[in-house]
């Protein structure tokens, strides 16, 4: 059975935030990964929502976030002051925050910029090429990706990124936590659209992205590295093995790989729950 939902949006500069709201207790906010929508973590955020206010959106310029303007200069920085803007608009007192893949980049990002609205930030496999020693091949094989993508069209291109990511198992999610066949089709047609600006405007730049490495050390207290521990020779669990060695924190195991949060996300949620309880500072 579904829980009830509050949806609603929010404007930020530049753009209107998509949003909803599930449960009570402590706020934890979901940033959705590289394909932009809250759909995917809808069963991870029901299961949770038992304990905690759960608050899920539409990254600006994907699925239900339009932009009301042009992409801006620093889209990161952007995503960052968005969660800060949902934070101080939803949450009592400071959040946890969940971040997979490209959201645990603006995870990382809203942590360096907004530290006093955040109690706990889980990073779960952020792709930050730029902190690896191999980083100019990583770097490379990104730009490799958007010529594909330029050349033979986006469906090519999404091939060659889960070949390179080595993500070669499923991803659908259990039987039981599928939408309904039209909102599945709704979902997976705003996904579709939203890789074209995935390409466009994230697949180089987030990579990229250098973060304050000193900074993130400062805020350790506040930062858990997560990822798939069955996989760690696989690109995207080594980012975290580098900003484990800079903030002396532990790589904590989270279940169902790079996508555990859509193909196990009872175990998932679980997993996650112990994380933040553990966490003195989280509000009861």
């Amino acid at each position: 059975m579904r829980m009830r939902v509050t949806t609603d949006r929010l404007a930020v500069p530049g753009a209107s935030l998509h949003y909803e709201v599930r449960g009570a207790g402590p706020a934890l906010l979901i940033i959705p990964s590289g394909n932009g929508d809250a759909a995917p973590f809808v069963p991870l955020a029901e299961t949770l929502s038992d304990e905690y206010t759960v608050i899920t959106y539409d990254r600006r310029g994907f699925s239900r976030s339009p932009l009301d303007g042009p992409v801006g200069d620093d889209r990161l920085a952007d995503d960052a002051h968005d969660i800060g803007a949902l934070l101080r608009h939803l949450a009592t007192g400071q959040a946890a925050v969940f971040g997979s893949s490209s959201g645990a980049i603006v995870a990382l990002a809203t942590l360096e910029r907004h530290p006093d609205l955040v109690h706990t930030v889980v990073a779960h496999e952020p792709p930050l090429a730029s902190v690896l020693p191999d980083a100019e091949q990583w770097l490379g094989f990104y730009a490799e990706l958007y010529e594909t993508y330029q050349r033979e069209g986006v469906d090519a291109a999404r091939k060659a990124f889960r070949s390179g990511m080595g993500m070669e198992t499923t991803t659908k999610p259990p039987r039981r936590t599928e939408l309904p066949p039209d909102e599945l089709a709704e979902m997976l047609g705003r996904i579709r659209r939203n890789h074209v600006f995935w390409f466009e405007h994230e697949l180089r730049p987030y990579p990229a992205y250098r973060p304050n490495l000193r900074l993130l050390k400062s805020f350790s207290d506040k930062l858990v590295l997560a990822g798939d521990g069955t996989t760690p020779d696989r690109f995207p669990y080594r980012p975290n093995t580098v900003l484990a060695e800079h903030t002396g924190n532990p790589i904590v195991h989270l279940p169902g790989g790079h996508v555990g949060y859509v193909t196990q996300p009872d175990e998932f949620a679980v997993a996650l729950r112990e994380i933040i309880r553990q966490d003195s500072r989280v509000p009861r």
